[in-house]
């Protein structure tokens, strides 16, 4: 199941007023992540730019890495072409 969280971020230019993050995390990572570092770490993305990692029209596929309280964590997250929002399609975090 997805799951909607209104915010308002400027990303790649672009205004965003929703993040739909995708339960598929919770198969694995359950146990180190949830919806809210998932939350803080997309806030993160906010006012700057991104190259995609990929491109499927009208996709725009992007693989962040951050620290979160000393911890790291990698978001793989989308841009839909003519859409407000984020998806999360994955999020975990890393081995150090």
């Amino acid at each position: 199941m997805r799951r909607e969280y209104k915010v308002k971020l400027t990303v790649n230019k672009k205004s965003i007023s929703k993040v739909i993050i995708d339960d598929h995390y919770e198969e694995n990572h359950s146990e180190s992540i949830d919806d809210d570092i998932i939350l803080k770490l997309v806030k993160d993305l906010d006012n700057r730019l991104f190259e995609p990692i990929d491109n499927k029209t009208p996709f725009k596929y992007f693989l962040t890495d951050s620290l979160l309280n000393d911890k790291p964590y990698r978001l793989i997250w989308l841009l839909e072409e003519d859409n407000i929002y984020i998806g999360v399609i994955n999020a975990y975090r890393r081995s150090e």
